[in-house]
């Protein structure tokens, strides 16, 4: 077993399957881009075991709270990293997180958002460690996501030749 997936076991993690969008919703895109060494990653929201959209849907704080969006966050990533493990075949592959895209379904005026997505960044430097896991990252808040999602994440990493 790879190493990413040894600390995803260990931490009790586990990767969804892929993404089930809802009848009526087109997917004209990969969830996941390869072009040379590098990997962009499509927008994410939270997903359960079986692939289907997670709640708690609503915005932030309003309607879902600083905790709930945080742990859509980290579910969000999961759901990334599964989409990688899918097109590339081994999390391994990836040498380096370059670039970590947060959208927060906000409230208009809440500045939060970097407390919402810092979950995800948190698992990212847990699971690949400080030099590999670190990222340049946004952290933005939007008025209306997909499927009116909490929390929405997108990425750029390096892949090792």
């Amino acid at each position: 077993m790879a190493r990413v997936e040894e600390r995803l076991e260990e931490r009790g993690l586990e990767l969804p399957e892929q993404a089930k969008v809802p009848p009526g919703v087109t997917t004209p895109f990969q969830w996941v881009r390869v072009r040379g060494t590098r990997a962009f990653v499509s927008g994410h929201g939270a997903l359960g075991a079986d692939g289907s959209p997670l709640g708690p849907f609503g915005r932030v704080p309003s309607e879902v709270s600083l905790e709930a969006a945080q742990a859509s966050a980290r579910s969000a990533m999961l759901a990334m990293l599964a989409s990688l493990q899918r097109a590339v075949g081994d999390l391994d592959r990836i040498a380096a997180w370059l670039m970590l895209f947060g959208n927060v379904n906000a409230d208009p005026g809440y500045a939060q958002t970097t407390l919402v997505v810092n979950p995800a960044s948190e698992l990212l430097i847990d699971l690949y460690g400080s030099d590999a896991g670190s990222h340049a990252r946004t952290a933005i808040g939007a008025t209306a996501l997909p499927l009116n999602l909490p929390v929405i994440l997108a990425a750029e990493v390096e892949l090792a030749g």
